[in-house]
């Protein structure tokens, strides 16, 4: 069960533009739709939604939220175990690796493109030692 679009959709493609997988058609100022075997339930289409015309599988309409105030992944690298499983979920390629501590031998994850993270909590949800936390970035 993925997304979906209530009636109060007006139509302005906001959704459309953002979805990493193009999981949502529909015509300018017409209803849009979310094809469920192509979303992967990171909720971006609702958290642009000008509308709130947006419903996670149980119904609930996500709020709409200002891309300043998304969250974002921080990694503590005492936990982090270098496996890159938080890399390899990130559905927009936001991650990198990149060698971050003095005599190591191991790249560890960033958050190298900020601007493509959607927020969608996947690295954080992916991790098996708890050490991808998401915050609101500062300033």
């Amino acid at each position: 069960m993925s997304f979906f679009i209530t009636t109060d959709c007006t139509g302005c493609t906001a959704c459309r533009v953002i979805c990493p997988t193009h999981a949502i058609v529909g015509k300018k100022k017409h209803r849009h739709r979310i094809i469920d075997s192509a979303c992967i339930n990171c909720g971006t289409c609702g958290r642009v939604c000008p509308a709130k015309a947006v419903a996670n599988p149980f119904g609930r309409i996500v709020a709409k939220i200002p891309r300043k105030e998304w969250v974002r992944p921080l990694f503590d690298l005492e936990l982090c175990m270098a496996c890159h499983i938080c890399i390899d979920a990130c559905p927009v390629n936001a991650l990198d690796a990149v060698l971050q501590k003095i005599q190591d031998l191991h790249p560890y994850p960033v958050l190298a493109r900020e601007k493509d993270c959607m927020a969608c909590g996947f690295c954080a949800a992916e991790c098996p030692v708890d050490a991808v936390t998401l915050e609101k970035r500062q300033g």
